[in-house]
Formats: structure tokens, C-alpha cells, sequence
């Protein structure tokens, strides 16, 4: 397989350090070709703004969409833009690797995502009719690809249980794992969580290691989170909304898993 790794965290030398150049190591050692965006050390810019456009009309309001659609379009995109584009082509399957700050990802990879899910990419592609609302949810440009998220965070695997403190931990990545990952249409794995990261040592660290090894030579065989495809019947268009005689009485981001 051919694997893309964006990695996002500000030391190299930290445990999501080590973890990146484990999963690097891992991978290529079991046969698999790997490309690393680490995000801190390119630099990365995190604004999505009207300069991600080389050619921008004079004196224009800037439009985030319609301008990301234009330098899509056009071959008008930023280098790194298109770089992390064709990257994505490439990829077989993506990781993102970034430890929970403020329960989300940090900003560095959330403007990765901003800049790189171009209009025409990511999103705004497919038809819109009674039937079909666009190529998205488990369709789309990145459809065929797998796709993990591989978390590190301070706190104990109890707080982030279904009645822990943090809320569940698949509610917290719902966000990512069905609107960044799913909607362009990736197949989601169940996600690699450590917790009580500030606690891991050297005496420890073969275990958390040994288990995200694991994780890693699945990465072929998991089956995926079975999120609901938009346009398989599931919901109603264009309301979008689920099918009463589905999950009936239910709400929440449960119910968008079959």
C-alpha cells in the first residue's frame, strides 16, 4: 500500500515523535511505500486566505469556496496545496497523527484541512438532484482509500468512556472521522487512542508501541466504522436527514453508523 502520514506536533523528540517514526519504520518494514507531511517541520501554513490563490481576480471580495474552486480549477493553487493534493492521490491510505489539544486536533492540521480539501477535491463535486445530493459521505474524490486517526491524550481512557467526564471518545472524533474523513469519501478505521500520554516512559513505551504495531499491520484488513453512505437510501434528499423507520426514536452521531 502506499501510505500517507501527516503528522502534527510541535517536538520531535516527544512521544508522538517517537510514535511517527515507529509507524514510518513499521510500515516500510512490512513492504508498504510511506510518504511523512510532518506539518510543524514544513512549516506549514494554517490560514486559508485569498494568497492560496496565485492568480486572484483584481479587486474581487475574496470567497473562500469559489476562490478555492477557481485556483482548483485553474491550476492557480499554491504549490504546497497542490502538493498535498497529489500526495493525496497517491495514497492508499491516510494517517493523521496529533495529539487531542482542547478536543480537537491542533490548528496546524485543521488548516492543513482547510487548504488542501480545495472546492472541486474534497467537496463541491458530484450532481445534486431529487436522488442524489452530491458525491460525498462515503463517495467523492478520496473514495477506495482507508483512512486512521492515531491520538494521543493526557487524560485516562475512563474520562473519555461513555459517561467519563470528556464525553465519549467517538463523539469527540465524529467531527473528524465523519465530516473530514467520510465525507470525501474515505473508509474510516476505528481510531488508535493513547491515553495518560504524560505517564508513558521507557518502561512502558515497548506496550504502547507493540500495540499501535498492531494496529498498523491491519491496516489492509480492519473492517471500517460503518458509517451510513449518504446516497445509498439511508437518508431522505434533500432533507438529509435519516429515514424514520431507521434507528427509529434515536438521535446523535450513533445513528449515522449502520
Amino acid at each position: 500500500m502506499n501510505v500517507l502520514l501527516v503528522y502534527a506536533h510541535p517536538e520531535p523528540r516527544s512521544l508522538n515523535g517517537a510514535l511517527r517514526d515507529f509507524t514510518v519504520n513499521r510500515l516500510e518494514q512490512a513492504g508498504h511505500a510511506v510518504q511523512l507531511s510532518d506539518l510543524y517541520a514544513m512549516r506549514w501554513k494554517a490560514t486559508l486566505d485569498a494568497d492560496d490563490n496565485t492568480a486572484p481576480q483584481p479587486g474581487a471580495r475574496f470567497d473562500p469556496s469559489a476562490d478555492s474552486m477557481r485556483a482548483f480549477a485553474g491550476g492557480t493553487q499554491r504549490a504546497d496545496i497542490a502538493g498535498e493534493q497529489d500526495k493525496l492521490r497517491w495514497a492508499d491510505a491516510l494517517i493523521l497523527q496529533f495529539p487531542l489539544w482542547w478536543f480537537s486536533m491542533p490548528a496546524i492540521l485543521k488548516g492543513w484541512v482547510d487548504r488542501v480539501y480545495a472546492c472541486g477535491f474534497a467537496y463541491g463535486v458530484g450532481e445534486h438532484s431529487d436522488t442524489h445530493w452530491g458525491d460525498r459521505y462515503g463517495e467523492g474524490m478520496l473514495a477506495g482509500k482507508r483512512a486512521m486517526l492515531v491520538v494521543t491524550t493526557g487524560g485516562w481512557a475512563s474520562h473519555y468512556a461513555p459517561r467519563g467526564i470528556n464525553g465519549p471518545i467517538d463523539d469527540l472524533l465524529f467531527p473528524i472521522q465523519h465530516g473530514i474523513l467520510f465525507y470525501p469519501g474515505f473508509e474510516v478505521l476505528p481510531p488508535h487512542v493513547i491515553y495518560r500520554s504524560s505517564k508513558i516512559n521507557e518502561a512502558n513505551f515497548g506496550e504502547v508501541r507493540e500495540a499501535l504495531g498492531k494496529r498498523l499491520d491491519t491496516l489492509a484488513t480492519t473492517p471500517p466504522i460503518p458509517f451510513r453512505r449518504q446516497n445509498a437510501g439511508d437518508y431522505r434528499i434533500p432533507e438529509l436527514t435519516l429515514r424514520p423507520e431507521l434507528a427509529p426514536g434515536e438521535s446523535g452521531f450513533g445513528i449515522h453508523a449502520g
